[in-house]
């Protein structure tokens, strides 16, 4: 079968291979893939900067955002043949830690977990992958080749969860508005969260035109170009953060209405200063009660949240996230960064 590999730690490695079908231990359910997302996370392994091979190997298949249709299935899985599923990426830690003992590996305290197509584990970037039931989401078959979005979506779904769960520490939390900063494919799925969650949704991101204030707008959202509004009435009761751009963290920080929340769900390159008065900083977030966390994977609740997510989306607009799909034939065309790019996908049936 075909699929998409890299040497990890090595630039420009990355090649489509003939591979041996699956192994059987690495699952007994057998699904033949549609569609694989390419991420940011994809471009640092193929670039040499990320990524671990899977013991005693040199080469590890990539690809974490799948979507894929069931081939072969054991007797009362829960799942049979013909159905659509996402794999979910990461798998618990052997010890395991408390976390994951508790199936919130996304959680886990002693970085021993491993991840499909990432860290350790073979990704979804093949002809067929195995895998075994409990991490195999099955979801509506009227998603079609759109559940290759259901992983990004899993990632600000669990954002929006443990906002509420902080947000519940009062029971007069009543949010009415939220201000995400970055459109790129989560920025834009935590603004179709905000949006089912009934709050006003304003969204921020560096780029005038294209795709991207549209898909905003049709939300019923407000798109704000290259800049925060300056507007001193404006203080969102929820921030997510999607940019991880430092300047953009800072003034996130400082935006929030007093007891409001600001989650942290971008990476910085860590490649630029800036001038912090943490003492000003701390200050505020006392005396105005507001909490900041940081957000990174999912858990199953978390697919399964996700899942909920997209089957009630509009599908059109779902789709207009989907700027590209590239055949697996060509997949190099898929790192090459367009302007109007949302998310770019591997479309294994073209």
């Amino acid at each position: 079968m075909r699929a998409l590999t890299v040497m990890p730690g090595r630039a420009g490695s990355a090649r489509l291979d003939e591979t041996p079908d699956p192994a059987a231990d690495e699952g007994p359910v057998l699904v033949r893939t549609l569609a694989v997302g390419i991420c940011g996370t994809d471009v640092e392994i193929v670039s040499g900067r990320y990524g671990w091979a899977p013991p005693g190997q040199d080469r590890l298949i990539i690809g974490h955002e799948s979507v894929g249709r069931v081939e072969d299935a054991p007797a009362n899985c829960g799942l049979s043949t013909g159905d659509l599923v996402v794999g979910i990426v990461r798998r618990p830690d052997p010890v395991p830690c408390r976390y994951c003992a508790a199936g919130e590996w996304d959680m886990c305290a002693n970085g021993r977990y491993s991840e499909r197509g990432i860290k350790e584990l073979n990704g979804y970037a093949s002809d067929r992958f195995r895998i075994e039931p409990a991490f195999a989401l099955r979801i509506d078959p009227s998603l079609g080749l759109l559940g290759v979005l259901l992983e990004p979506a899993s990632v600000v779904a669990k954002a929006w969860d443990h906002v509420e769960r902080i947000g519940s520490r009062s029971g007069a939390w009543a949010p009415r508005t939220v201000l995400v900063t970055g459109a790129g494919p989560i920025g834009l799925l935590a603004a179709l969260i905000g949006q089912q969650r009934g709050l006003e949704v304003h969204v921020m991101d560096r780029v005038t035109s294209g795709p991207k204030p549209q898909l905003v707008r049709d939300l019923g959202g407000t798109y704000h170009a290259g800049h925060l509004p300056d507007d001193i009435d404006f203080a969102p009761d929820v921030i997510i953060e999607c940019t991880g751009a430092p300047s953009v963290v800072l003034d996130a920080l400082n935006r929030n209405t007093p007891s409001g929340i600001v989650c942290l769900a971008g990476i910085s390159s860590g490649q630029h200063r800036i001038h912090l008065d943490v003492g000003v900083l701390n200050k505020s977030m006392v005396l105005e009660n507001d909490a900041v966390f940081g957000s990174v994977n999912a858990n199953r609740r978390h697919y399964e949240i996700a899942a909920e997510v997209l089957a009630k989306a509009d599908k059109d607009w779902l789709s207009r996230l989907i700027s590209r799909r590239v055949p697996l034939t060509h997949w190099a065309e898929a790192f090459d960064r367009h302007p109007d790019d949302v998310k770019v996908v591997l479309d294994f049936t073209l």
